[in-house]
């Protein structure tokens, strides 16, 4: 499969999205704390000249503008089996709601410290639509993010208020 990539002007900046085939692989912050391997976003596209890119540009901007809590972007990870695992709790963290990183090493199991969490968490290549800023500290404070604490907390304000039972996910 090939690799694609555009750029798309959103509220939180310019954002690389990249594809390979009918899936998103990717999508990458200016400044990324972990960007892409160089040359692994394959070639660049006009994100209008691709229907993958404009549904995502579509579906992220009214994420961004709040009218979209929910993504319908098919989407292909590639990462480690421990990654796949913390990356598919992620997409189980409900719109408005919080976890701690050490939540998400219990429920992995008694071993699981949570800075390897963080790792994977931090390693996270489709950002937003595999919603890593919903993670944050133990005690309830941000902690780092790819595409850094602006961001972070931009991206949870924008999914507040929440009604106060919502609490926690686990």
């Amino acid at each position: 499969m090939t690799a694609r990539h555009t750029r798309i002007d959103t509220a939180l900046g310019e954002l690389t999205v990249v594809a390979a085939g009918d899936a998103i692989t990717g999508i990458f912050f200016p400044g990324h704390r972990y960007p892409p391997d160089p040359g692994s976003t394959g070639t660049p596209v006009a994100p209008d000249d691709d229907p993958l890119f404009v549904a995502a540009a579509v579906q992220l901007t009214e994420n961004l503008a709040g009218t979209r809590t929910t993504f319908d972007l098919a989407i292909r990870t590639a990462g480690d089996p421990f990654s796949e695992r913390v990356w598919a709790m992620l997409r189980e963290i409900p719109y408005g709601r919080t976890t701690t990183y050490g939540q998400l090493a219990d429920r992995l199991g008694r071993r699981t410290p949570a800075q390897a969490v963080g790792r994977a968490v931090g390693h996270n290549p489709i950002s937003i639509v595999i919603p890593c800023h919903r993670v944050v500290g133990h005690d309830g404070r941000l902690t780092g993010y790819a595409g850094g604490q602006d961001r972070k907390r931009r991206l949870l304000d924008l999914e507040q208020p929440v009604p106060a039972e919502a609490g926690r996910l686990f």
